[in-house]
This record gives C-alpha cells, sequence and structure tokens, in this order.
C-alpha cells in the first residue's frame, strides 16, 4: 500500500433529472477522522452513506465537503398560504375599528412575511430517490480523486521521511566512529581530571576516585542510544516500504528517536558527540515534522 498524506482537495459535479449538483471536498491534518458536511436543506438523507463512504476511504483527517444543488430547468411556484393570510385578516379585522387607518391593500397584505410562498415545483419519489443515489455517487467520485490526491503527495512525504532517515543514519554512523566516544578516550580524559584533582589536594582518595571515574565512564557510554537509535530507523523504514495509514506509529518512533539524542547529548562529554547529538535532533524534527502530514 502506499502512503497518504492527510492534505488534498478534489470536486466532482453531475446531474440527475432536474437536478444539478457539485461537490467540493478537502482535507486537513487531524489526530482520527472527522469529517464535516454541509448540505442544502432538504438533503440529510445523503448524510449517512457518505461518512459511511469517507469512513472506508480514509482512516485520518479533517474532511470538509459542501455540496451545491440547482434544479436550473425547474419553474418556481407561488403560494399563498391560507392560514397565515386568515390569520393577517382575522387580526385586520379586529383592529379596523380601533385604529383609524386607510384600508389595507392587496399588495400590503401580500408583502407580508409568509403570506406568500416561493416553492419549487412538486416531484415524483422516485425522481427524489434517483437524486439522492447521484448525490452519493457524486461524492464517493469526489472522495476518489481526494484520495488520490493524498497519496501522491504522500509518495512525495515517503521520499522525504527516506532522507531524513538516511541522514541520522549517517549521524549515528559518525557517532560510532567519534574519537571520543572510545573507551580508551573516556578513560584518558577521566585519568587526567583525577591527576589534576590530586595535585590540588592530598586530601582525595585515589582509589575511591577510581572507582567514581569507572561509574563516570559507564554511564558516559552511549553505546545502547545508538543501538536504538538504529532500530527505530530500521523500523521506520520498514513502515514506510509498508505504506497504509502509519502516521501514528511513525510519529511514536519520531518520538522515541527524540528521545535517544536527547540522552546521547546529555551523556556526552565529548564536543564532537555533542555536536553529533545536536545535529541528530534537528533531523529527528524535521522527520516529526513531516510525519504529522502522513495518515
Amino acid at each position: 500500500m502506499a502512503l497518504s498524506s492527510m492534505t488534498g482537495f478534489a470536486r466532482s459535479h453531475g446531474t440527475s433529472g432536474p437536478y444539478a449538483f457539485a461537490w467540493e471536498i478537502k482535507s486537513v491534518n487531524a489526530k482520527g477522522l472527522d469529517v464535516r458536511l454541509r448540505l442544502p436543506p432538504g438533503w440529510d438523507a445523503v448524510e449517512a452513506p457518505a461518512r459511511a463512504r469517507a469512513a472506508e476511504v480514509l482512516s485520518r483527517g479533517t474532511v470538509y465537503a459542501n455540496l451545491t444543488v440547482d434544479r436550473p430547468g425547474a419553474q418556481p411556484v407561488v403560494r399563498v398560504n391560507d392560514a397565515v393570510l386568515a390569520a393577517v385578516l382575522e387580526t385586520l379585522k379586529g383592529l379596523s375599528g380601533r385604529v383609524e387607518a386607510e384600508p389595507p391593500r392587496l399588495d400590503g397584505i401580500l408583502g407580508i412575511k409568509g403570506v406568500v410562498e416561493v416553492v419549487e415545483a412538486d416531484e415524483s419519489e422516485e425522481v427524489r430517490r434517483a437524486a439522492e443515489a447521484a448525490l452519493v455517487a457524486g461524492f464517493a467520485t469526489a472522495l476518489d480523486g481526494l484520495a488520490a490526491m493524498r497519496r501522491h503527495e504522500g509518495e512525495a512525504l515517503g521520499r522525504l521521511l527516506g532522507q531524513r532517515l538516511g541522514e541520522i543514519s549517517a549521524l549515528v554512523a559518525r557517532a560510532e566512529a567519534a574519537p571520543g566516544r572510545k573507551a580508551e578516550a573516556i578513560r584518558q580524559r577521566l585519568a587526567d581530571q583525577v591527576a589534576a584533582l590530586l595535585e590540588t589536594s592530598e586530601r582525595f582518595d585515589a582509589d575511591r576516585l577510581h572507582q567514581e571515574a569507572i561509574l563516570i565512564a559507564s554511564k558516559a557510554d552511549v553505546r545502547e542510544e545508538l543501538d536504538r537509535l538504529v532500530a527505530h530507523v530500521a523500523q521506520a523504514k520498514s513502515l514506510i516500504a509498508k505504506g497504509g495509514a502509519v502516521g501514528r506509529r511513525l510519529d511514536f518512533l519520531s518520538q522515541e528517536l527524540n528521545r535517544e539524542a536527547n540522552t546521547v547529548c546529555s551523556k556526552s562529554n565529548d564536543l564532537e558527540l555533542t555536536n553529533i547529538g545536536l545535529e541528530l535532533k534537528s533531523v529527528v524534527e524535521q522527520f516529526r515534522e513531516q510525519v504529522q502530514n502522513l495518515e
């Protein structure tokens, strides 16, 4: 399966009987799947199948879907709401003896909100159901276009992530080869420090200092951190090669990579190794930022 990003955009349009419709869909990053539909009044029947289809195609992202529907060939029908008109006339009749005013004109009465309604021509149940089915199919078409765009962006993200992982591997190799992390170099630095301390005072216990130096040397060893970095990089490469909705797992791995890079910096007592650790943190952060866009 290919990688997919969580950002994309697509449109679709079509007709069904007297109706013309258009879908516009876009998606952005999110922790889960959140589908937000904007439907014209009277088309609520489309919502459930559209949500179900989105859940089948997508795993993560906030999806904004907007539907517009028109009836370009339908003539509007003007109707008088008899109940509202009767209530208005009854009210006017009750006021006729209490208020001195000109008799109401027909255009004034018809101008009262609710008396006159402009509605679309009646349609059969079959036409309506066919239109709803066409709208759902149009949503599926737009959704497929959105998924294709997300996969295209996912391929580009996969290449970028592979480059970042290659940089991390190169930095780990540099750390492995750094002369300052070798046991001999650590022992020599500690020996020099101990010798400097002994020269300044005779109160230091040489044996105790030797034991402390061994303990410090063991704590300064970054062997385990480098091994875990290698393992995390291998797992990340495997997930990218596998594809699919692996964004959450890669995000977790980016956190683990960052943890190991921080530990390398904190344990290092060598300038070169510290600089490598800082470079590692920078590259891992770039990796994490790109991972945030993956489904």
